[in-house]
């Protein structure tokens, strides 16, 4: 029993790929949601179906003992029917609890461990796909709930379709041909009962379904709101704003509190309603029933089977009603999360794109334009080529499109007009993987995971061994603090978990385990975009050295402020609205007495003035 309790989660495969893009209309967004599954998934509904026809097979049962009863007698009854006496044990004792066992095992052996993380790793990788810029516009809390959000709702529209909702259709339909048997107008009083039944659900469930949609994205706003106050909880300290966050924070609240009070008022309203036409059911069904035994159209047995399938579905409104509530609920905010989940990626790959080849690491931007969208910013008609090799310096105030010149080779973001080209390969045309596996890259904000630093530093290449990880961390001066690292399970130095976006490592201590990872990497080209900018002079200059030799051999594109650091490059282009203005070597720029010049003059400590240059 354990061996087959183990094998039957394995009936669906819960991590199995989606085909395909998200539709962004529900019913087929549902079937790409469990594709793959759907075999063991109407199994289960026929198992819960089944079960459903054997409540109506319990009151025929019923009636038939105390007919049988009756026309035998006390002495007789048990000598002249002791196969129906057996057969009716059977189905209490053996048949009906197999049943409900089959279709319970259904539900929590098949249905629930599956679906959700099915639905939920399919959402997740689609998410992963979209671009930078999906991300920059709205909460990371907010896009994490809707995940979950969407993934629970199809995991609770499912099991309560199969639990409820064809149980509780098999049970009518069976107790419908019951009472056909017995009398034709007790069938048409229950049917007339099911109209004015189904009529309510029409008309109550669409109004639900709208409401719980509203509730559903005010609860994602109120998950979005708090986690990006805690996600920059320093900020709120050192500006003294508690209460401003909390204002805000209950703000979300009182829109979700007011959506919760709207959907509650309706429900209640349907539930009540239910209620009250629920207790007609057994009046009706019991009473008709009397009048045709009082006329001798009906048995006692009749009465007694009428009168159990009256209370049963009587009782199974009740439940019905509050699954169905739920049902739509649950719809609601499965359309709710849609609209956050399934807009198309904004970057994709070429259907014939190819993995990016780099023999020698040349790169090329041909008259490239992006603006964000906007008439100015980023860059503007860039061209430019560096060598194999070379190292390329780029300098420009504020605003200038340095980072974003970064973003595009990486391919954050595409171009708007114009191509860049690595070897003679369009970007646009390679797999956006490999061109990032090659691509180093150190940033001036290196946000950590809230992992060990073990994981943090072996993010470059994940199967690199220990012994090359260590040696990746002492040549970027890292090995000597994380060495000496604990977090508070009293995890000490490489198994240390650093806390959310490393908030237990300093700004220089963050910068050294990005270049670790960098050297771990060892792709063929390098970008440093502010990598230095967190280190004192003193630690700067211990790691020159690292740098220099994981500079060896690639092609460089480095970004800062303190030009110390551009003055070693090969060349240095100048950047001015999103145009280049200057090229040439530090000495070249130097003499030139232009832009370049004029930052360099006003260094003070290897340093730019902030106002002008600060990114």
């Amino acid at each position: 029993m354990q061996r087959l309790a183990r094998r039957i989660p394995d009936l669906i495969d819960a991590f199995r790929p989606a085909e395909g893009a998200p539709p962004d209309r529900l019913m087929p967004f549902m079937r790409w949601s469990v594709r793959g599954a759907e075999t063991p998934l109407i199994a289960s509904g026929l198992l819960f179906t089944i079960t459903g026809t054997l409540e109506v097979v319990t009151a025929l049962l019923l009636g038939a003992i105390i007919d049988a009863a009756l026309a035998a007698g006390p002495d007789a009854f048990f000598t002249t029917h002791l196969w129906l006496i057996l057969g009716t044990l059977a189905f209490f004792i053996i048949l009906r609890p197999a049943c409900f066992l089959a279709s319970a095992a259904a539900n929590t052996l098949v249905i629930q461990p599956n679906v959700m993380p099915l639905v939920l790793s399919r959402l997740h990788r689609w998410t992963m796909g979209q671009a930078v810029q999906f991300f920059d516009n709205d909460f990371a809390g907010r896009i994490a709930q809707k995940q979950m959000q969407t993934a629970r709702a199809i995991t609770d529209v499912i099991s309560e379709m199969a639990n409820t909702v064809c149980f509780a259709l098999a049970s009518l339909v069976g107790a419908v041909l019951l009472l056909i048997g017995i009398d034709w107008r007790i069938a048409l009083t229950l049917a007339l009962w099911l109209v004015a039944y189904f009529w309510l659900i029409a008309w109550y469930m669409p109004r639900i379904r709208v409401r719980s949609k509203v509730r559903a994205s005010t609860r994602a706003m109120v998950t979005g709101q708090v986690v990006d106050t805690i996600t920059n909880i320093k900020t709120v300290k050192l500006f003294a704003h508690d209460a401003h966050e909390d204002r805000a924070a209950l703000g979300a609240m009182s829109k979700f509190r007011d959506a919760v009070i709207h959907v509650g008022t309706l429900a209640a309203g349907f539930r009540g309603a239910l209620m009250l036409l629920a207790g007609l059911l057994p009046a009706m069904l019991i009473g008709g029933t009397l009048l045709l035994w009082q006329s001798g159209s009906a048995t006692a047995g009749d009465i007694a089977a009428a009168g159990t399938i009256a209370i049963r579905i009587a009782q199974m409104t009740g439940w019905v009603s509050h699954t169905l509530l739920g049902i739509y609920a649950s719809i609601g905010e499965i359309e709710d999360g849609m609209r956050t989940l399934t807009p198309r990626h904004s970057v994709t790959d070429a259907p014939d794109a190819r993995a990016l080849e780099v023999p020698e690491g040349a790169i090329e931007f041909r008259d490239v334009e992006f603006t964000y969208g906007r008439a100015r910013d980023g860059v503007q008609g860039v061209s430019l080529r560096i060598a194999p090799g070379e190292r390329l310096g780029i300098v420009g105030a504020s605003g200038a499109g340095k980072s974003t010149l970064v973003s595009l080779l990486l391919r954050l973001y595409d171009t708007e007009k114009g191509q860049i080209l690595i070897d003679g390969q369009d970007i646009s045309k390679v797999t956006q993987e490999s061109l990032r596996r090659a691509i180093s890259m150190v940033t001036q904000d290196t946000a950590m995971f809230n992992r060990s630093a073990r994981d943090n530093l072996k993010y470059g290449l994940p199967d690199a061994p220990d012994d090359a990880m260590e040696e990746a961390a002492r040549r970027a001066e890292a090995h000597e603090f994380v060495t000496g690292l604990e977090d508070f399970n009293n995890r000490t130095g490489y198994d240390a978990h650093l806390g959310e976006r490393g908030v237990r490592l300093s700004g220089g201590q963050r910068q050294r385990v990005a270049l670790a990872r960098a050297i771990l990497k060892n792709a063929p080209i390098l970008v440093l975009d502010e990598a230095t900018s967190a280190l004192d002079s003193e630690v700067e200059a211990q790691i020159q050295g690292a740098l220099d030799e994981v500079m060896e051999g690639k092609t460089v594109l480095a970004i800062a402020h303190r030009l110390s650091t551009i003055a070693r490059m090969d060349r240095i282009v100048v950047l001015d609205d999103g145009r280049i203005v200057e090229e040439g070597t530090h000495e070249e720029l130097v003499a030139l007495g232009g832009r370049y010049a004029g930052f360099w003059h006003r260094q003070s400590g290897g340093f730019l003035d902030l106002t002008e240059a600060a990114e």
